[in-house]
């Protein structure tokens, strides 16, 4: 079963970390999603806290 997309359509991205502020994939994740492979897909939502700690850091 193929791992769905993070996406919720706020597709903004922040200039410091390059992160989108909705899904928290760069833009290139963002890009190549359908040809990622579950588990690269995989590690990028379980990476998800790590990325969201990233941002709030970024944003302050």
């Amino acid at each position: 079963m193929a791992v769905d997309s993070p996406c919720i359509s706020i597709c903004k991205f922040d200039s410091k970390t390059g992160l989108c502020i909705g899904c928290l994939r760069t833009k290139d994740e963002c890009k190549k999603w359908k040809k990622l492979k579950n588990k690269a897909r995989t590690k990028i939502i379980d990476d998800r806290p790590k990325r969201e700690e990233k941002l709030k850091k970024a944003r302050k």
